[in-house]
């Protein structure tokens, strides 16, 4: 795959310290630790290795990545890890994709408040579905579910709402047999809705009473209890967007869908157009419109570009991707064995490529294959941060091209 002509590190690179100078006192050090490892990312900074094939001998210099998840260049490689793990909890059921979103009130008070806020988030959209399902006059199953977060919409602004693979149907409350939903419908999207705002401004309103939420600026008023219930009055009676999609065509689907999804981060390299004097243009989508007309270009003051990017920084050690129900991590294996007794099938095969072992004094084999003659490429020589290789390539060939026209 190419390099695309623009990145955002490169975007970091040009226009970040003088960024970081404008904003200094008010950028957290992790939105800094972020900045840097983009643009550190597959660069001699971060050491790397040579690659060479065995066959045809083509080589080349590969610098590391930085594995931060809020990198556009390392999420790939790291979805792909991710996919490979949940292959084998894949049912051979119906998987439907349900959204919960926040209103625009508690999407503001939750930029301030992230931590507690995507936790509630997640938490009570968890509770929503497992309820309803569990409901005899629903589904009456226990179900399992996996939910990703993002915090972004597509021009970057603050929109954060959830992503939820659920399998359509769930073991029966005497764990003896699978109880599927009706085809094409797994649950009411209106009840989902009302039960969601009821929690959340539950678990809300119990995390400002116990000190946990944090106001600043023009929110800062809210620290007083008759102020907050005041500001929640609109959300109380607007109705909270839960979004049921058709079902997924089958387990490939799932995995296809999940690996857009599950390590997307708030913009990627290749919708990135042009880095103009002070200014980034992207392409974006407008949801609002139809058709090809959602397709839009944006152009923004390059400090601006920045900052959006940075407000979608989780806190330290937030997960993003979580499971619940039967596909919690401490029942999960149990379950999807139970599962697919019920449902009488066996367990996917595991890749056996993945319980190989390798022998240390042999060289590292890459999965990528030649990109000249589709051989085996192994590393060849390994260097540090901040080091060179050994290796240096020799000077290209100059063929003469003698023209006897």
């Amino acid at each position: 795959m190419s390099r695309p002509v623009l990145e955002v590190a490169d975007i970091f690179r040009s226009r970040g310290p003088a960024w970081r100078r404008a904003n200094a006192g008010h950028v957290s050090l992790g939105q800094l630790k972020v900045m840097s490892a983009i643009e550190s990312c597959r660069t001699a900074a971060l050491g790397g290795h040579v690659e060479r094939c065995e066959d045809c001998a083509h080589t080349r210099i590969a610098y590391n990545s930085c594995r931060n998840r809020h990198c556009p260049k390392c999420q790939g490689v790291a979805a792909k890890q991710w996919l490979a793990e949940r292959e084998a909890d894949l049912l051979p059921v119906p998987y439907y994709h349900v959204v919960f979103t926040l209103p625009a009130p508690i999407s503001d008070i939750a930029y301030q408040n992230k931590a507690v806020i995507y936790d509630l988030l997640f938490k009570a959209a968890a509770e929503t579905l497992i309820t309803i399902a569990a409901d005899p006059k629903h589904l009456g199953a226990r179900i399992g579910l996996t939910s990703v977060l993002h915090t972004w919409g597509s021009a970057m602004t603050h929109h954060p709402h959830l992503h939820i693979i659920v399998p359509g149907g769930g073991i029966a409350p005497d764990g003896q047999h699978w109880i599927s939903c009706r085809p094409s419908f797994f649950l009411p999207v209106r009840v989902l809705s009302r039960l969601f705002r009821r929690l959340f401004l539950e678990k809300l309103i119990a995390a400002h009473e116990a000190g946990r939420l944090k106001f600043f600026g023009n929110h800062a008023t809210l620290v007083k209890r008759d102020a907050f219930t005041t500001y929640l009055a609109s959300a109380r009676k607007a109705e909270w967007v839960v979004y049921a999609k058709r079902p997924f065509g089958g387990p490939e689907a799932v995995l296809a869908y999940l690996s857009r999804y599950t390590h997307r981060v708030a913009i990627s390299n290749s919708r990135l157009i042009a880095l103009d004097g002070n200014a980034v243009t992207f392409k974006w989508k407008d949801y609002r419109a139809e058709g090809r007309e959602r397709q839009k270009i944006m152009t923004l003051a390059s400090d601006e570009f920045i900052r959006r990017f940075l407000i979608h920084v989780l806190p330290r050690g937030f997960h993003r991707i979580r499971h619940y129900g039967l596909f919690a991590h401490s029942t999960r294996a149990d379950n999807i064995a139970r599962v697919r007794k019920l449902l009488a099938v066996s367990a996917r095969p595991s890749d056996p490529k993945a319980a190989e072992t390798t022998d240390d004094k042999e060289p590292r084999t890459l999965s990528q294959p030649c990109p000249c003659c589709g051989g085996r490429m192994i590393i060849i020589e390994t260097f540090q941060r901040g080091g060179a290789p050994h290796y240096r390539p020799a000077a290209p060939t100059v063929a003469i091209r003698i023209d006897t026209s």
